[in-house]
């Protein structure tokens, strides 16, 4: 797949899925701008990229936050004319209780993570796309959210609304020339997830490179009449 030139932003660039599509799109050619809380060490997380002002720009904001996303997102649309692909992965995992055990607080929390700021940059880059009548954004849902499951309400509530954002922006815009899908990865194989369950089979589970080929699918060309779809990348877990 060629990104030669295209404009592809990547919010949550230096975790481990964000990392790997970092150098996968770097590798395609494509012209990169990254957004992170922690920003200040991308710069030294992607040496063969750094100095390149024409390749890569780097901006730090908070992406539960409206005004931090616009105006990255406003900054990165006049540095280089154009966005092209939204890459959309941060989120987060909180578990472990029932229901009727879980704080209010970690309801606020996945859904702040989760869907808010899928829905606040989405909302921030479909004007830019809307404009030069093309785009294609890649939300980060996950599996949990097609179905509840025990000790997993608050995660799974906020992974739904992730997809149902999906449908509803690829059903707005699909006549616009723009794509709006997301993937729904399996257990993603991190040090942390490691770290967090020692004796699972880690062969079963998805590494970051093989989801980082699958967004890069949804952001291609080949991927022109797709809309609205949850893409299943479970691995084998």
């Amino acid at each position: 797949m060629d990104f030669t030139d295209k404009v592809v932003v990547i919010t949550g660039a230096s975790g481990n899925l964000g990392g790997a599509l970092v150098h996968a799109f770097g590798q395609a050619g494509a012209r990169l701008a990254l957004l992170d809380r922690h920003a200040e060490a991308l710069a030294q997380q992607f040496p063969e990229l750094a100095g390149k002002p024409d390749r890569l720009l780097i901006r730090a904001a908070d992406l539960t936050q409206v005004d931090d996303v616009e105006t990255a997102v406003t900054e990165i649309a006049d540095h280089f004319g154009r966005i092209d692909v939204l890459a959309h992965t941060v989120g987060g995992f909180r578990a472990g209780t029932p229901l009727h055990e879980t704080p209010l607080a970690t309801l606020d929390f996945m859904l702040n993570l989760n869907a808010r700021t899928v829905f606040i940059t989405n909302q921030a880059v479909i004007p830019h796309m809307l404009r030069q009548g093309s785009g294609k954004i890649i939300n980060l849902a996950a599996r949990a959210g097609l179905q509840g499951q025990p000790n997993l309400a608050a995660y799974s509530a906020s992974k739904a609304a992730v997809i149902r954002l999906t449908e509803s922006a690829a059903a707005e815009l699909k006549q616009s020339g723009i794509n709006v899908n997301c993937v729904l990865p399996g257990t993603i194989d991190t040090p942390q997830n490691r770290e967090a369950v020692p004796d699972a089979d880690f062969s079963r589970w998805v590494k970051p490179e093989s989801l980082a080929d699958v967004i890069l699918f949804l952001a291609s060309d080949a991927a022109r009449d797709i809309h609205g779809a949850a893409v299943p990348v479970y691995g084998r877990s």
